[in-house]
């Protein structure tokens, strides 16, 4: 190969990946949201989420007969 074919694929591979979109500010995506470090929510609230609805669901279920 040569040394100018060389370089126009790097300089290609360098505009691609200047011009690259950052995935959570694309308009297509609705929640996912890039947030400063520091203020991202907490696990515990998808836990505590998960056992709520589980508990309502196991509730109900002992409404229903036999």
């Amino acid at each position: 190969m040569t040394q100018a074919s060389e370089k126009s694929a790097s300089d290609g591979a360098r505009a691609v990946v200047a011009d690259a979109q950052d995935p959570a500010r694309r308009p297509d995506v609705l929640f996912r949201v890039r947030r400063p470090a520091g203020t991202e929510p907490s696990v515990w609230w998808s836990i505590g989420g998960f056992v709520v609805v589980a508990a309502g669901i196991l509730l109900s279920l002992n409404w229903l007969p036999g």
